[in-house]
């Protein structure tokens, strides 16, 4: 139900954003009873054809947004975002870990400190098998030497690997080391595909799912949600800015465009869950006389220490052919905290979804005219590749930070830490050539190129960092604004630093940590 009248809207609770924060935040709290308003600047991504179609999703990148960016030097860039219900977990590739307990201690790399959090894993443990669960993760404790203790097994079974891949396995344990079984929120029903809502397609890495079989924030949280009559979901709304007290000790107002016209919202509580960049860059919109640094930004730390991870991908190709249609299905932690002749952390190996011969087409400069010969030779390099995503961890630097240019969006941000990526990089591609498994490597430039340029986000985290210093941090233990009574920001934001795995499961467990505490203060 929308509202008929563009001012004087009050709700107990107003979400900005619908993604693995603001969704999985609503879907906690919507049984409240509570008057909730959840404004997603998107639409829902309709379901078409073009869900699967390569050339749409990846050449013509139809799911991402046409904004601008600029980074450093001014230059325009194109993020790798979308704008849509459920945010960037529509098109994500649904690996979800839960942290090294190690991860959320004091961590010394070769190229500077990870700093130690305030919460430990153990605050996270009981609401990581909640996430484990709300996002029905398949997966196998017990597998992987660097994985955390946890109350019990993952809630569905691992998803089993086709041949090649199970060859892979067996290759990687000869040698000494330890694949386990990536944990993924999928639908999937291998006992009974009947009743399956998964069919283990080759489009599942990077597009969105056709079949709604992917476990994401959309489908998971938000859908179920819309089910609730104090509930009110507006889509295709865009928040510009909050507005405060004249003390400037709570926000007032949302100001949000919806169908051309502008409404003033008012919430006892607001939450901003945009994700780390857009939230970032919608407190600093917001400065006024009481902020005039931006929104809560007291402490100079609104923006600042923007993470990413340093991801890349590598394509060993092999004269053996891969016939894998559903190739996600491995990980490999054996050179997370080093190697033998490097003492300090490197990172995360896991399997890509399957390369075909139109991501290679991507960035062949014959793709406009393509010809039938080239084609060929694409699937046959498509056919006789493992593909492979590789994730090091970028540390927290206060000087990579979201500011504005203009009214748009400006990522400072220059890299650290490059020696662990690039150690774990040489260190697969030694292991791959060392199992058969890539007697050619070529970096994955026609796909995830050979290191995630800027514009690649998808793992963004860290510019509005939790603390118990408001001189330090943005955001107290609870993800409240240190300066602001009523607003929240619950997503990736709130990341003092990175880890080396996926951030999402972690974005969802908090967003049922803090759920619970806004639970108590409603009441």
């Amino acid at each position: 139900m929308a509202p008929s009248s563009p001012i004087n809207h009050h709700y107990d609770l107003i979400i900005i954003g619908t993604g693995a924060g603001g969704g999985t935040l609503a879907y906690r709290l919507a049984p409240t009873g509570k008057k909730i308003l959840i404004l997603e600047r998107g639409p829902f991504l309709p379901r078409e054809k073009d869900n699967w179609d390569t050339v749409q999703v990846v050449q013509k990148d139809r799911y991402h947004t046409s904004e601008v960016w600029y980074d450093n030097n001014g230059q325009a860039i194109h993020p790798g975002v979308g704008y849509f219900v459920g945010g960037n977990t529509k098109v994500y590739g649904g690996a979800l870990f839960r942290w090294r307990e190690q991860d959320f201690h004091q961590v010394i790399h070769k190229g500077g400190i990870s700093p130690e959090w305030p919460l430990k894993y153990a605050d996270f443990e009981p609401y990581y098998s909640q996430a484990e669960q709300l996002y029905q993760v398949h997966g196998k404790r017990g597998s992987d030497p660097t994985e955390p203790p946890a109350s019990g097994e993952y809630p569905h079974p691992a998803i089993s690997h086709e041949p090649r891949i199970q060859e892979i396995h067996n290759s990687l344990i000869d040698r000494g080391l330890h694949p386990f079984y990536l944990p993924l929120a999928i639908k999937l029903n291998e006992v009974d595909r009947r009743l399956s809502a998964c069919i283990r397609c080759n489009t599942c890495d990077g597009f969105p799912c056709l079949v709604d079989a992917k476990a994401d924030a959309d489908i998971t949280c938000i859908r179920p949600t819309e089910q609730y009559p104090n509930v009110t979901l507006l889509t295709e709304a865009r928040v510009h800015k909050l507005h405060t007290s004249p003390s400037g000790r709570e926000v007032t107002a949302v100001e949000t465009e919806w169908n051309g016209e502008t409404y003033l919202f008012s919430g006892s509580i607001v939450v901003v869950a945009c994700g780390a960049i857009n939230s970032a860059a919608l407190l600093l919109k917001s400065a006024n006389d009481k902020h005039p640094n931006g929104l809560a930004n007291r402490s100079d730390q609104v923006g600042r220490n923007f993470m990413k991870h340093q991801n890349g991908a590598i394509i060993g190709v092999t004269t053996k052919s891969n016939l894998t249609a559903f190739q996600k299905t491995l990980a490999i932690n054996d050179f997370y905290w080093g190697d033998e002749d490097f003492d300090y952390p490197m990172g995360h190996v896991q399997l890509l979804g399957k390369v075909n011969a139109d991501m290679i087409a991507q960035e062949s400069p014959s793709v406009l005219g393509l010809s039938l010969r080239e084609h060929r030779t694409f699937e046959a390099i498509a056919a006789h590749s493992v593909d492979w995503w590789l994730t090091a961890e970028d540390l927290p630097d206060p000087n990579n930070r979201i500011t504005l240019r203009n009214d748009s969006i400006q990522l400072n941000y220059t890299e650290n830490n490059t020696e662990a990526y690039d150690r774990l990089l040489n260190r697969w591609i030694k292991t791959l050539k060392s199992i058969g498994c890539g007697e050619q490597v070529i970096s994955a430039s026609f796909y995830f190129r050979k290191k995630l340029p800027l514009q690649g986000v998808a793992h963004q985290c860290g510019t509005c960092r939790f603390g118990e210093d408001p001189t330090t941090s943005v955001l107290d233990l609870h993800c409240r604004t240190h300066d602001v009574e009523n607003l929240y920001v619950v997503d990736g934001s709130f990341f003092r630093s990175s880890a080396a795995v996926n951030p999402t499961l972690t974005i969802i467990a908090n967003a049922l940590r803090v759920g619970d505490h806004l639970i108590e203060q409603l009441s």
